[in-house]
């Protein structure tokens, strides 16, 4: 399919010429600007069956110095991209001047309804009995979504068949884009295929395509106890943290164990909230009732395209989690359970499967950007990636706790001097937490 998709990448003028978007408010009040951009479902067969792709925009403030599009890539998968330029709640002001910024939602996200199928079983699977229920509901969902036609097709490097086909709709000759999270990988795929066609590409909370399943827990693992571990220093040496004084693993230990606990902690460090979550702990540990939190969404239809996470029995899951326990001894890897609970049963192979990622040809290094303690997107993962592009990339790091960083002032200076003047960071580039 790879070689298939990079056949495909050097002749889409048709695609180019033919493809447009009818522009008109989202709203009576955003200002934001929505519309359709109608696309094949399978790229092989371009007057095949289609899909609507929804985008939005906000039009640059400042028209004489306009650069081009910005193209935002959401996370997830299954953020919403023309959400997110609604409410316009990413960029600076300065990018919003100098650029339409559009987003998308991308293909698979939202594509059938699956409110029949009933609840999710639990995450965590303790027997056999248990394993066989989450496959047997996952073969439901994907029997309820077995006739969208672009449910079969969700992979992420269709998805860059998309974005290029957007780049081309919005009239501009390179990309420009920022992709967060989830979305820096579709960031990868697009420099592997269209490398040629890129003018800056931002890589956020970057994901690593080049895991097996044991691979990805262990690396998931590792990083939640090491950024777990920095929780408990953090309480121990500062005064206003709900637990100082106590041991703070005993008391994290002494609350009921389950998956809603490490939710908690997962969440937590995702923002960057330490002081959040011992109070949080702390008011566990005195019988309060605290709401559980929400599990982190997931559109399992592009999720299990791309990765290929096979689990043969319950015997080798509860390995699994046995590994992990030993590397993680405080909590386990969210998102890594949650992912292979997800795929469970999914078809093999995988559309778009797990490879390194192998760029050639840009003009400018891809920007790299990675907190030191990301609960979602390891640290490790951003350097394995790095190594990876080699020439081709360049990694800034932001030494604090959270998932995205752009948000951070030193970080989102980088961007923007990057997006707007091709300024690549120098290489070892490091913002203060």
């Amino acid at each position: 399919m790879a070689l298939l998709l990079v056949g495909l990448a050097v002749t889409p003028a048709r695609a180019e010429t033919a493809r447009q978007i009818d522009w008109h408010p989202c709203d009576a009040v955003s200002g934001a600007e929505c519309g359709d951009l109608v696309l094949p479902v399978d790229w092989s067969r371009p007057r095949g069956e289609t899909f609507v792709l929804p985008v939005a925009r906000r039009i640059a403030t400042d028209r004489e110095h306009r650069i081009g599009s910005l193209v935002f890539g959401p996370g997830g998968p299954g953020d919403s991209g023309v959400q997110r330029i609604i409410d316009h709640n990413r960029f600076s002001t300065e990018l919003f001047a100098r650029f339409d910024v559009v987003s998308f939602d991308p293909r698979g996200v939202g594509a059938c309804d699956t409110s029949a199928v009933g609840a999710r079983p639990p995450v965590i699977m303790e027997s056999p009995a248990a394993f066989a229920q989450m496959k047997g509901y996952n073969a439901r969902l994907r029997d309820a979504c077995r006739d969208v036609p672009v449910y079969r097709h969700a992979d992420t490097a269709s998805a860059a068949r998309d974005l290029d086909a957007l780049r081309a709709a919005l009239g501009d000759r390179q990309l420009t884009f920022h992709g967060s999270s989830y979305g820096s990988l579709l960031a990868q795929r697009y420099a592997e295929l269209f490398p040629g066609r890129v003018r800056a590409i931002v890589a956020e909370s970057v994901v690593d395509h080049d895991l097996d399943t044991r691979g990805f827990v262990r690396t998931q693992a590792a990083n939640g106890q090491q950024i777990f571990d920095r929780w408990v220093t953090w309480c121990d040496t500062t005064v206003s943290c709900a637990l100082h004084g106590q041991d703070v693993r005993a008391v994290w230990h002494s609350l009921p164990a389950g998956f809603d606990r490490d939710v908690r902690a997962f969440r937590a460090f995702y923002q960057g909230d330490f002081a959040g979550l011992a109070t949080t702990v702390a008011a566990l540990a005195r019988g309060e009732t605290v709401p559980p939190p929400a599990l982190p969404p997931m559109a399992t239809q592009v999720f299990c395209a791309d990765w290929s996470l096979p689990v043969r029995s319950w015997a080798a899951y509860d390995g699994l989690l046995r590994e992990a326990r030993r590397i993680a001894p405080d909590l386990l890897p969210v998102a890594a359970v949650l992912g292979i609970a997800s795929c469970l049963g999914a078809p093999v192979p995988v559309r778009n499967p797990q490879h390194p990622v192998s760029v050639h040809g840009l003009d400018r290094p891809m920007l790299l950007i990675n907190a030191r303690y990301d609960p979602a997107s390891a640290y490790a993962w951003a350097t394995r990636v790095a190594g990876q592009l080699g020439a081709e990339g360049v990694l800034v790091t932001y030494a604090g706790v959270q998932h995205g960083t752009y948000s951070r002032p030193c970080v989102g200076a980088l961007v923007d001097r990057y997006l707007v003047d091709l300024a690549v960071p120098a290489r070892g580039t490091s913002c203060p937490e």
